[in-house]
């Protein structure tokens, strides 16, 4: 009971502290906690939607390769249908002009990239410009304390002059140290799900080129097949 009560006591403590450093920082101190929120919100979000959206793409060439060397493409487009994953969805929609002209297979699979590209770009601008403005706020936060308090000290007694502007300037820092810890976390998330997207983008190009130079290939040695048949018959 006694640990407890001591857990509770600090927890209540931690709280008061947390609360007092807010106030004191005025209220750009909870538009920059605001915006932290919402930036760890976004990046989470962002990062179960990349999840969803990747996928193992060398493994996935390898077998829609192999699918399509067989002549078994329905069950290449049948696998690349399964889940989210955007490479798969582009390697679907080419698939699916497997028997059409090079020039038309293209389209098609540029067509799709042209649709998730937003998908994969989307808030992260906003994430980047949330970490800029959180220090841009805490700079705004800092300078309109110092104002106030050399406002007070300019009427205060000069005795405690010094003790009014050294607590002012401390507490006139808070949005400052908050601001820079917001925008710090929001630049290392950004940074990381940036890596994540570009890893996604680049299999989706990378895959891309590699089925249109697979089905082109595939349908070169076609026709030349039919040619030689069809000179070995009229023979």
């Amino acid at each position: 009971m006694e640990n407890s009560t001591v857990v509770e006591k600090n927890g209540q403590g931690n709280l008061t502290e947390l609360l007092n450093f807010m106030n004191e920082g005025g209220p750009f101190m909870w538009v920059i906690l605001f915006i932290w929120i919402l930036g760890i919100l976004i990046s989470i979000e962002r990062w179960f939607q990349f999840w969803r959206y990747d996928v193992d793409a060398e493994g996935l060439m390898i077998f829609v390769k192999r699918r399509v060397l067989l002549n078994k493409v329905k069950e290449g487009i049948e696998y690349c249908g399964r889940g989210k994953a955007i490479v798969a969805q582009v390697m679907k929609s080419g698939l699916q002009r497997a028997n059409q002209n090079k020039d038309q297979i293209k389209d098609a699979m540029e067509t799709k990239i042209l649709f998730f590209l937003p998908l994969m770009e989307k808030r992260m601008g906003l994430l980047a410009l949330m970490a800029n403005v959180s220090t841009l706020i805490g700079l705004l936060g800092t300078i309109s304390g110092l104002i106030q308090s050399f406002s007070a000290v300019a009427q205060a007694e000069a005795s405690v002059k010094a003790q009014l502007l050294a607590l002012g300037i401390s507490k006139a820092m808070n949005t400052t140290a908050l601001g820079l810890l917001c925008a710090i976390s929001l630049m290392v998330l950004h940074s990381f799900l940036q890596t994540k997207q570009n890893k996604i983008i680049g299999d989706m190009e990378h895959n891309s080129l590699g089925l249109l130079d697979l089905l082109g290939t595939k349908k070169r040695k076609t026709n030349s097949i039919k040619r030689e048949s069809g000179a070995g018959n009229e023979n």
